[in-house]
């Protein structure tokens, strides 16, 4: 069942990559989340470069536990990275997971610091 699962996420999300792009402008925001941690990269596909990063593992949530309120906390610590680099807009890529839950927590987060999507 696992696998299935994995196979039909990296499907979604080989899916999805296709439509979307992100450039120095207008980064792509990549998300991964497992079991205990969730993570999101600011990413210039143009150049291949990451822009900023965020994660649970950073040193102000690494003793928090995985919840809506840390994923959220993870977003608005993006969106503060992001708008220090005078980003403003950027893409969302939901890396083949449903927007739901922790993954649209983490996406409110960084539309409260006002990054568009």
């Amino acid at each position: 069942m696992q696998l299935k699962k994995n196979h039909s996420r990296q499907k979604r999300k080989i899916r999805i990559r296709k439509k979307i792009n992100g450039l120095e402008s207008k980064p792509r925001l990549a998300i991964y989340k497992s079991n205990k941690n969730i993570y999101v990269q600011a990413i210039d596909d143009l150049n291949q470069k990451t822009i900023a990063t965020s994660s649970t593992l950073g040193e102000e949530l690494k003793s928090e536990k995985l919840s809506l309120e840390t994923a959220k906390k993870v977003g608005e610590i993006m969106g503060d990275k992001l708008s220090k680099l005078g980003i403003s807009e950027a893409v969302f890529d939901r890396g083949g997971y449903v927007y739901h839950g922790r993954v649209k927590a983490l996406a409110e987060g960084i539309r409260e610091k006002g990054i568009k999507f």
